[in-house]
Parts: C-alpha cells; structure tokens; sequence
C-alpha cells in the first residue's frame, strides 16, 4: 500500500507547478542541449554532451519524485481546522526558555517544507515534540544543537 504524504494546499499547487516546467520548459530545453552537443561529432570525448545527459538524468529524476509525491499526496485544507491542540497545518508561537527568542513555525508536510520561510516538516524532531500539547505548555526537543526547551505561546490556524 502506498503511504500518504500529508501536505497543504499551496504545498501540493507549489509541486504542481515545479512539475510544470520540469516537463514542459526544462525536458524539452535538455532534449535541444542533447541534440545540439550530439551534432559536435565524436560522443566519447563531448563534455558538452555528458553535461547535458547528466542533466536530464537529474530532470527526469526530479520528474518522477515529483509525480510520485503528488499522486500520494492528502491535502489537508488548514482553513477547515481549529482548536488548540497542535496538529498538522498549525502556526506555532514559540519562546526559547533560555534566550527568550520567539519563533513562529507552521507544521507542513516533508516536501513543503522549508525553514527560512517559518515551515517544519511534521516529522522533524521540533513538530514531533509539539503535536498534541496546547498554548501554555513547554516542550523540550533534542536538537543536533543539544537540548532546547520553548513554551508554546500562540497555536493558529492560517
């Protein structure tokens, strides 16, 4: 049976999009590249051609991922959700016990993930230790930093 990858809205529309112009600008560019470089003659010694190979291998790669993702994909529409019981699609606000530093996280699926724009993945060591606790409550989670304790200020639903 094929596991689910849970993941929001945008998380599948943004997949869809990557998907896109993987085949339809990026496939058919390489194909040109391959073609062009095959034209310069002998294969054995063209780097212009291994580079362009090697190109498609890692598109057409990515292609497969990226099929493979969606048709596995459970949107979870966030807007439907509430309550303050953390779970996937929740806006977290958390304070640092030892620096007093907030931070703001929402829990997303794997490949929407992405820390510079405030989104953890909801099998990451941090959403791990936070599903399930509410607003008020501090968890503790070993991170490759060592240990971090943060009260859980703020739980939303955007």
């Amino acid at each position: 049976m094929m596991e689910k990858v849970p993941m929001t809205a945008s998380g599948y529309a943004a997949l869809e999009v990557e998907l896109k112009q993987r085949q339809s600008v990026d496939r058919p560019r390489i194909i040109e590249h391959i073609a062009e470089a095959r034209s310069h003659g002998d294969l054995s010694e063209n780097a212009e051609y291994h580079a362009a190979k090697e190109e498609q291998s890692h598109n057409e790669g990515r292609i497969a991922e990226l099929e493979d993702k969606l048709a596995r994909a459970d949107v979870i529409d966030i807007s439907k959700l509430s309550g303050d019981t953390i779970k996937f699609g929740a806006t977290v606000t958390l304070v640092d016990e030892d620096t007093e530093k907030k931070a703001v996280w929402q829990i997303v699926g794997e490949p929407e993930a992405d820390a510079k724009k405030g989104r953890i993945s909801i099998t990451s060591p941090l959403a791990r230790a936070l599903i399930g606790k509410k607003k008020g409550a501090s968890v503790e989670v070993v991170a490759p930093g060592g240990p971090k304790a943060y009260e859980i200020t703020k739980v939303e639903w955007r």
